[in-house]
This record gives C-alpha cells, sequence and structure tokens, in this order.
C-alpha cells in the first residue's frame, strides 16, 4: 500500500496504527535476512507509539495527516534516542539527543520512526556497504547492488517493508537507488527542506529529500515536509504545493530536452540505453514535443569535484586526525582533497558555478524539463565497491559511473528518477527529469504523468 492509502485506511480505521506497525515489523523479520536493508529496529517504542496513536483516535482526537504510519530512517538522519551510526564504527554506539530536521518534520506529520537503514560509511559512495552491518543487496536480484548511498531505504521500499522514506543526495544518493531498485527518488531543490545548525547551514551539494513506491507520495511527503526554518539561511520562503489531486498522463504543449547521454557527454551500458531511448517515443505519445539540445554542462564537474570536497571536509574534516584507521580510503581521500583546498580553487568553484547557473538558465528558458538517463549502469554485482568497466573502458574510482547524476547535482537543479521499465536481464532502469531550480513541482507533475502512462511502478520485486 501506498502512504496516501494508508493514510485513508487509518483516517477511516479500516486499520490500525498497531496493525500497520506489526504488519511493518513482521515483513522486516521476513525479508531484512535476505536484503540487510534495516540495521536498527526499535520494536518496543513503536509499538508504545501506536497504541497511543490508537487511543487519541478511538477519542475522535484530530490528528496529524501521517499519525500512525511506520517508517525506518536512513543512517545517517539522526533520529532522537535512536542508534544512528553513519554507517561508521566510529559513531557505532551513537544515540543522538536530537532530531534532524527531517526526522523531525516526519514526526511532526505523525510518523512514527522504528529503526534505521543501512547505508555506506558516511554516505560516501553509490554502493551500500559498511564495516558495521555488511552488504545491502537488490530486492530484483539478491546477487546485486542496491546502490547508494539511500540504498538501505530504496530497497525497504521495494521490499514492501515500508511504504516511503528519507534519504539524501549529494552526487546521485537518492535517484540512483531508485532506479536500481525500481521506486521513486527525488532530489529537491535546496532550501525546501533547509540545512540548519549544528550542521552548515550553507550546505548546498548535498540534499535531503524522499524516496516511495510511486511519485503521488513523494509529492505527499514534500507538501508535509518542505517549508522554512528560521535556522537555515538558505531556506525557501515562497510556498509551493507540490502533489496534484490526479497523474493525467498528457504533456500537451511541454517541450523536453530528450537527452539519455547528455549529447555523448556520458557512457551508457547498452542494456540501459535501450530501455532509456524507448522512453522516447512514449514521450511524445503523451504530447510532448521533443528537443535533442543538451544543456552546456561545461563546469559541472569541476563543481561537483571541489564542492563535494569542500563538504566533506567541513562535515568531516574534523574526525580525520584521530579516527584515520577507521575511515575507508575513499572516504579519507575526499576528506583530505577539501582540506588541501587552496583560496584559488573557491574563487574557481565561484566562478564555475555562475557560468554553470547562466547555462541551466538559459536552457530552461526553452524547455520545460529535461529527461536523462539516471544510471550509466545496470545494478552490480554487490562483491565490488563499483563497477569496474563501463563500456569497456576501466571505471577509475567509485563516482567514475554516475556522472549522469553528479553533473546535475552540481547545477542545483531539482531531479527525479522514475521508473522506466527493465532491462532484458530483469534489472531495473530509470529515467532522471530535470527542471529548473525551484520547479519540484512541475517535476514531480512530470514524473506523475509518466509514471501513469507506463506503470512500471506497480511491478515489485519476486520476494
Amino acid at each position: 500500500m501506498s502512504v496516501g492509502e494508508l493514510k485513508g485506511a487509518l483516517g477511516a480505521r479500516e486499520l490500525s496504527s498497531r496493525d500497520l506497525v506489526e504488519a511493518h515489523l513482521q515483513r522486516i523479520e521476513e525479508i531484512n535476512p535476505l536484503v540487510n536493508a534495516v540495521v536498527t529496529v526499535d520494536a518496543q517504542r513503536a509499538l508504545d507509539s501506536a497504541k497511543a496513536v490508537d487511543d487519541l483516535r478511538s477519542r475522535g482526537r484530530d490528528l496529524p495527516p501521517l499519525s500512525g504510519i511506520p517508517m525506518t530512517h536512513k543512517d545517517i538522519h539522526e533520529t532522537a534516542g535512536m542508534r544512528t551510526t553513519f554507517g561508521s564504527p566510529i559513531f557505532a554506539d551513537n544515540v543522538p539527543s536530537r532530531d534532524a530536521l527531517i526526522i523531525a518534520r516526519l514526526k511532526t506529520a505523525g510518523v512514527i520512526s522504528t529503526g534505521k537503514t543501512n547505508v555506506p560509511e558516511f554516505a560516501a559512495g553509490a554502493h551500500t556497504v559498511n564495516p558495521l552491518f555488511g552488504t545491502t543487496r537488490n530486492p530484483y536480484d539478491l546477487n546485486r547492488s542496491a546502490s547508494g548511498s539511500s540504498g538501505g531505504v530504496a530497497a525497504a521500499i521495494a521490499s514492501g517493508i515500508q511504504a516511503a522514506g528519507d534519504g539524501s543526495d549529494t552526487g546521485g544518493s537518492l535517484r540512483l537507488p531508485a532506479s536500481f531498485n525500481n521506486i521513486v527518488g527525488l532530489r529537491p531543490s535546496n532550501g525546501w527542506i533547509p540545512h540548519v545548525p549544528p550542521g552548515n547551514p550553507w550546505e548546498w551539494l548535498s540534499q535531503p529529500g524522499f524516496m516511495a513506491r510511486n511519485v503521488a507520495d513523494v509529492a505527499l511527503l514534500m507538501d508535509l515536509c518542505s517549508g522554512p526554518d528560521r535556522r537555515g539561511p538558505m531556506s525557501r520562503h515562497v510556498t509551493s504545493r507540490f502533489s496534484t489531486p490526479d497523474a493525467d498522463p498528457d504533456l500537451s504543449g511541454q517541450v523536453i530536452g530528450f537527452v539519455p547521454d547528455l549529447g555523448g557527454r556520458i557512457e551508457i551500458e547498452d542494456e540501459v540505453a535501450a530501455v532509456v531511448s524507448a522512453t522516447g517515443p512514449i514521450l511524445l505519445g503523451m504530447g510532448a514535443r521533443l528537443s535533442d539540445e543538451e544543456p552546456d554542462l561545461g563546469d559541472a564537474a569541476e563543481v561537483f569535484r571541489i564542492a563535494r570536497a569542500y563538504e566533506f571536509a567541513a562535515n568531516y574534516g574534523r574526525l580525520v586526525e584521530n579516527h584515520y584507521e577507521q575511515m575507508k580510503s575513499s572516504l579519507r581521500n575526499n576528506i583530505r582533497a577539501g582540506l588541501n583546498l587552496e583560496v584559488e580553487d573557491l574563487f574557481a568553484l565561484d566562478a564555475a558555478r555562475a557560468r554553470l547557473w547562466t547555462a541551466m538558465q538559459d536552457y530552461f528558458s526553452r524547455h520545460d524539463v529535461l529527461v536523462t538517463t539516471t544510471s550509466q549502469v545496470e545494478p552490480f554485482r554487490a562483491e565490488v565497491e563499483y563497477p569496474e568497466m563501463l563500456n569497456g573502458k576501466p571505471v577509475t574510482d567509485y563516482v567514475g559511473w554516475i556522472h549522469a547524476t553528479s553533473l546535475i547535482s552540481a547545477t542545483g537543479c531539482p531531479a527525479i528518477s522514475v521508473p522506466a521499465g527493465f532491462s532484458a536481464t530483469g534489472l531495473p532502469v530509470g529515467i532522471q527529469i530535470i527542471g529548473p531550480v525551484g520547479g519540484d513541482a512541475l517535476v514531480l507533475q512530470v514524473a506523475g504523468a509518466f509514471e501513469a502512462a507506463t506503470g512500471h511502478a506497480l511491478s515489485h520485486p519476486p520476494l
């Protein structure tokens, strides 16, 4: 069931919150040994919370809209009173006293927090594996990766453990797991869910966001959990409604840049390219006008490289000195790259971001949205950190295969991955729909129309 369906069933008293929490916990017990998505469970507190919700509902009390719906959370999002490890031995026993903003807003909406989902160490990487909890596996093929860094929550959603969940995205960490697991993942524009202290309130490359099995649930969670916070200087103070009454598979009048490989800028495996290319005629059949013009992303790789290094150093640089040996080498390298930045690098970053901003403003003056592939590869073997080859060419580092998403991250534009079909080997493939900064509602609208026209999101893994 979707979040919307659960919300309706609870409101009509067709189900109790205890029913939902017990089913959720049972599903974890049945499925989690296969996928290793959920790494912490607080069953008793969840059941106690469900009882409290049911008692209030029985007395006719007005309740928040998602009251009684269970949800595990990404293990980098601090959750008060619940172990939050960041996938690192350094924080193996860490129990925060505060909620991250995205968790606080979910709780305000009525969600019952039940546990945490697996992440790569400090969310560094697009394959979910760490020394504390091991590897999260893809429910469509247990020998394959669920991607990352929001791989745990993606596998939990795809497996029917929960209807939706929170994640975060720096270079593709909401979109890539969505593609690998046949679900939906939105990277929002900066400021809808603002960064607040004690974190870096000026952070912009990494974004919190939501995943679900359908677009409507992601839009509903954005409706309930986005908005300004006085502590967040980058908050968006404009209002927006992200959900629409019904998903209408009509894109008449929309001009869509359809450039799966970003004009040859990225390599795509043949199996993936075949599925993504087949979405072009579907969009045409929905009334859209397609353009093969690609945006000028010439500065995007440099922006992503410097900004990513800066944010890793700002967030985790204090840990290197005392915990060097407890960090994986790729994480240490990223932090070191940030600590070694010089003032000229930061000047270059600002100049490149300005050129990139101008290029995207120009592009979206002629296009409503841009459509590309989400992942350049099929889900790869779970035993490796990242794909070793792409179209016969070596992948030199663990971000070398995610340019389809990381280049878009550098633009600051909202981007969603929505199921696009399955490869000949039966593995999920997603398309990425990108809009202008602040145009998240439009991105969700187009994604909802595509979802309604295709129905790929209705397929579930054979677990």
